[in-house]
Formats: C-alpha cells, structure tokens, sequence
C-alpha cells in the first residue's frame, strides 16, 4: 500500500477516511458504501482489494478492521433509488451517507475511482484506489462483505434464486433463474437483462 494517509497526517489532516463501495454491477440488491479512518501508525499488512480476497479472508479482514478502526460507518443506496437516479447517483448517496454517519466528521477523504459525490469535506479522487490506499482498501472490504451479508439475509424471502450464492451478480445460474421466474422486488428494473423481463411481467 502507498502512504497517502500519511501525507495528510503530515500536513495536519487528523482524520482521513477511505471510501469504497460495493455492487454497482449485480442485476439485484442495493449497493453499499464504507467509510474507514484508521488512526495514525497503524499497519495492516494483509490489506488488499476486497475482490483479490477469498470470503473467509474478507471476513477476517473485516473483524480486524472494525476492531482496529478509529472510526467506521456504512451507507445504502436502495434499489428504488437506483431505478430512480441511476447506479451512478445511488453509489454517491450511499458513500455520503457513509461519511454522514462517522462519529466525527472527516479533515480528508480519498475515494477509489475517478469521481465523486458533492462533499462538504476536502476530498480526493484515486485510481485504483482500493489497491493503493490502506483505509480504501479496508473500506472495500467493509462494503463488500456487508453487501454479501445482507444478500445472504434476503435470500428466504426470494429462495427460488439462490441470492446467497451469487448475491444478486449477473452469472449465468442467475439469468437462467431470472428468465425462468421473472423479476421480484429486490432486482433492478432499469438494469439489463431485467429490464426486458420486466416488461414482459408487466404486460403478461
């Protein structure tokens, strides 16, 4: 990992929080926002991007974070909300809505990609971000292993699609269950290929 938190503590910047999400690309489900600060001197060697982690590791992970953290919070974008403003406004709201809920507001934030939300906070955008930034990282971790979780949670309500094992992605076991039942409640209406079957529910 690069030293970008240490570059903000240098200049003054006591609490910088990482932020990532997870579940921008399933064909169900919410997606899921974390914000992670770590205070100053702490080394996680094991970090990496949640999707370079096996579930157990991420889990792991995930206790030690939560455990070792000065600060941590999560954020949802809801279904409705991303049939309503799209995947990109979602994700913003669910990351501000993660930052909304740290103790104390963040001095910095570094978030993974190329753009963000309007913050009120001084913020930074970073490429590959969860790959290079200790509390990014840790934020990916969180995001994802709180998306899976919840998928995992909502899976009796719609057992016939098996959401616990593919938490709602667009694998080929997901599509078949999606044309042979249709669409429910927790998939995205707007996403294709539900948006198809959508209508086909409607108008059947």
């Amino acid at each position: 990992m690069e030293r970008w938190e240490e570059k903000f503590w240098e200049q003054g910047f006591r609490r910088v929080a990482g932020v990532d999400e997870a579940g921008r690309g399933p064909l169900a489900g919410p997606v899921v926002a974390a914000a992670v600060i770590f205070p100053p001197s702490l080394d996680l060697p094991l970090l990496k991007d949640s999707k370079l982690l096996s579930p157990k590791k991420r889990w792991e992970l995930a206790c030690r974070i939560v455990e070792l953290a000065e600060d941590w919070a999560i954020g949802i974008g809801s279904v409705a909300e991303i049939d309503l403003l799209g995947i990109r406004e979602a994700t913003f709201r669910a990351m501000y809505r993660a930052l909304c809920s740290l103790r104390l507001p963040p001095d910095m934030v570094l978030i993974d990609g190329n753009s963000s939300p309007p913050l009120p906070w001084p913020h930074l955008t970073i490429v590959k971000g969860d790959s290079r930034v200790a509390s990014v990282a840790a934020a990916s971790i969180l995001a994802k292993v709180t998306r899976d979780r919840l998928m995992e949670d909502l899976h009796p309500l719609f057992p016939q699609y098996n959401f616990k094992r593919h938490k709602g992605y667009p694998t080929k076991e997901h599509k078949e269950l999606l044309a042979r039942y249709g669409p429910v409640s927790l998939h995205r209406r707007t996403f294709a290929p539900v948006r198809h079957f959508w209508e086909d529910k409607k108008n059947g």
